[in-house]
């Protein structure tokens, strides 16, 4: 009977564990600091990098507007603009528009940037949003 019990018990704890969700279409190595492209900015060392907004606004200086991601019209417009970049080039996106583990945008545009072989992908390290983590520290806007 306790046999009985413990299959019993075993088949529907493993029906009910939480499944692992998917882990982030990043790495922990492809997320850049804010301070770290600010300095870049700062200092006119971006050269040939691309910076590209997938959130509601290009807030940061020298950014390319490609609009929330979560809309596929957006995520269409990127996916074509990725078309004429070298997949060699170093790319950025944010977003911002409200904190990293919600954010409806950047996992969408990753991905896009991931699926179509991009090597040098970053996505800036906003946890909380633009205001805080960039415009609240004087780092460089658009004008």
């Amino acid at each position: 009977m306790q046999y009985i019990l413990f299959l019993f018990a075993s088949i529907f704890f493993a029906n009910h564990m939480p499944i692992q969700q998917n882990p982030e279409p990043w790495s922990s190595s492809q997320l850049m600091e804010p301070d770290t492209l600010a300095s870049l900015i700062k200092n006119n060392k971006v050269g040939s990098m691309l910076i590209l907004s997938i959130g509601p606004d290009a807030i940061i200086k020298g950014s390319v507007d490609i609009g929330p991601t979560n809309d596929s019209k957006n995520l269409k417009k990127l996916k074509n603009y990725l078309k004429k970049v070298s997949k060699e080039k170093e790319i950025v996106i944010y977003c911002g528009c409200c904190p990293f583990d919600k954010c409806p945008n950047i996992r969408p545009a990753f991905t896009a940037l991931k699926d179509a072989g991009f090597k040098n992908s970053k996505l800036l390290n906003l946890p909380k949003n633009i205001k805080v983590d960039w415009i609240d520290k004087g780092y460089p806007v658009k004008e």
